[in-house]
């Protein structure tokens, strides 16, 4: 089975996203921050009349903090019905994967990143990093934040 997936590089790293939970990709735009939210939390922007989450993906995986300029774009997802934008350093590309080939990454164990991460596929001579949405954002942590 084919799973097409739009890949994008945080911190050096190739990730990918499935393409069917992606709303938009857009500009960066200057977030208004909210007090008492945790760290990865860049703020919010406001989406065509919908405030909308920003999160500092790069924060998120447990990396240094994002230091956005007009050159990040933000990653609109949707998840359970709800908009979450992911700023990341840049989009790469549209890629289609065969789910077959997704390989858990068991060797990465206690790293924060592991419990986000749905597995491991190879796309020519990179790595992609497949993100499990879900995960990411549906723990207490974000949960609180938005």
């Amino acid at each position: 089975m084919q799973r097409e997936l739009i890949t994008f590089q945080v911190g050096g790293q190739l990730f990918g996203l499935d393409i069917m939970s992606i709303l938009e990709i857009r500009a960066w735009s200057p977030v208004t921050k909210l007090p008492k939210t945790p760290e990865f939390m860049a703020g919010v922007v406001n989406l065509r009349g919908i405030v909308v989450p920003v999160f500092d993906l790069s924060q998120r995986l447990g990396w240094d903090a994002t230091d956005a300029t007009p050159r990040n774009p933000i990653i609109v997802s949707e998840w359970d019905g709800q908009a979450r934008g992911l700023i990341v350093d840049s989009v790469e590309d549209i890629v289609s994967v065969d789910t077959a080939k997704l390989q858990r990454p068991d060797a990465i164990s206690d790293e924060p990143i592991s419990a986000y991460i749905e597995g491991l596929v190879p796309i020519g001579e990179n790595m992609v990093a497949v993100i499990d949405l879900g995960k990411l954002l549906h723990d207490n942590a974000m949960l609180e934040a938005a």
